[in-house]
């Protein structure tokens, strides 16, 4: 099979083939982990020649008769192949019924090394969780990021390519549809229709389908801002539309747990409170958003700018907070093994008053951990200002690791 390999995933599960541990890879629907399944399967074949690799997608039709763990069993016993090595992938292991079970029944015989896909969290804080606890590892895989972006597209690194990054997005279909008139926005609207039918609507059970389709409309016009789930309750309701804060708290964590959006608490900078009121979202694709509600570049540029500096940082292995600083709020406060950063995002600063304030508020966190300004297309104002560095997007995206 052609692909494009994605070695920054690839090469952190290679190192864990044949060891005795579930390798777990999670993302959003349609951001390509089937293609790092069928990376890692080649690189089996290349080590072992008589390896005996079972493939099961449950998306396919010809799986569909494999509705719970007994018919997962019994399936395995007819493909399993005594003295050879077994391997087992499965994709979106959730559409099978307590597909748990096998697994851990398949784990403590010794007898497959098994790799699975799912598009939902709540498999790894209920179902792994409490069976399998501490005996599988994850890998999140995340929509294209820039570098990826303009080899899946053959584009040269420049501004052209990084603002059809932040228009299109990441999914990495996108090659085969190219970026001509409607075609990409279509294709990312029945991707949006899936992910919401599939692993929100049906997984989690969600009854009011046209509250969930405003919020997820809410969020969209809303990337960057503070806000709580009893703000957008009064938001909805100066719409006519009454829904309960607890209702919004749990709607959205439903698409939480799909990967669509993601959370980011507000953290207190210096110390160790996290506060639970008041946080911030992001969507895993930014065409995903733009499909939902519109690309405008005058209006939403800064949104995406935004954005696109959120996904970076998590790509980049970052766990990322807003920060808190006295009444200063600081984009992002992000850590990494120990390792800080402190990033400030803004669209220009090329007038005096934003200069002062982005810069300045980072100017007041008391530690010497790199700290940035990123804007989306200002030269660079020199090596720093006051040890504080200033980044274009495109030197962001293509430096900071």
């Amino acid at each position: 099979m052609n692909y494009i390999r994605r070695p920054h995933y690839s090469d952190k599960i290679i190192p864990f083939i044949d060891k005795q541990i579930i390798k777990v890879l999670t993302g959003q629907r349609r951001v390509g982990k089937s293609f790092v399944l069928y990376q890692l399967m080649d690189e089996i074949k290349k080590k072992y020649k008589n390896a005996n690799i079972v493939y099961i997608n449950r998306e396919l039709e010809d799986f569909l008769f494999i509705q719970d763990h007994k018919d997962l069993n019994n399936y395995l016993k007819e493909k399993a192949v005594e003295g050879e090595k077994n391997y087992l992938f499965i994709d979106e292991v959730q559409e099978i019924s307590d597909f748990q079970l096998s697994l851990r029944s398949l784990l403590a015989k010794n007898t497959w090394d098994i790799y699975c896909t799912g598009s939902n969290a709540r498999m790894l804080s209920g179902e792994l969780a409490t069976t399998v606890a501490g005996r599988y590892i994850e890998f999140h895989i995340h929509a294209l990021n820039f570098q990826e972006f303009i080899l899946f597209h053959d584009l040269e690194n420049n501004f052209e390519a990084l603002m059809k990054y932040l228009q299109f997005g990441g999914m990495p279909y996108l090659r085969n549809i190219g970026f001509e008139e409607n075609l990409p926005y279509e294709y990312l609207r029945n991707v949006y229709s899936t992910i919401l039918l599939k692993d929100v609507v049906a997984r989690e059970n969600i009854r009011n389908v046209s509250f969930l389709e405003n919020l997820v409309t809410y969020l969209c016009d809303n990337v960057g801002n503070l806000f709580s789930a009893s703000n957008i309750s009064k938001f909805l309701r100066s719409q006519r539309i009454d829904i309960s804060p607890q209702l919004t708290i749990n709607y959205l964590k439903a698409l939480a747990n799909a990967y669509f959006v993601y959370r980011v608490p507000r953290t207190e900078i210096g110390g160790l409170k996290i506060f639970e009121i008041g946080e911030k979202y992001y969507f895993e694709d930014l065409g995903l958003r733009n499909a939902i509600r519109g690309f405008n570049q005058r209006s939403d540029i800064h949104k995406l700018l935004e954005n696109a500096v959120y996904k970076h940082l998590i790509q980049q292995g970052y766990r990322v907070y807003v920060g808190k600083l006295g009444h200063n709020e600081i984009d992002f406060s992000a850590d990494k093994n120990g390792q800080k950063i402190h990033v400030q995002v803004a669209l220009t600063v090329n007038d005096k008053d934003t200069e002062r304030r982005e810069f300045g508020n980072l100017l007041l966190i008391p530690d010497n951990y790199p700290k940035f300004v990123v804007t989306l297309n200002d030269p660079m104002l020199g090596n720093d200002y006051k040890g504080v560095k200033q980044l274009n997007l495109l030197e962001f995206l293509n430096e900071i690791g």
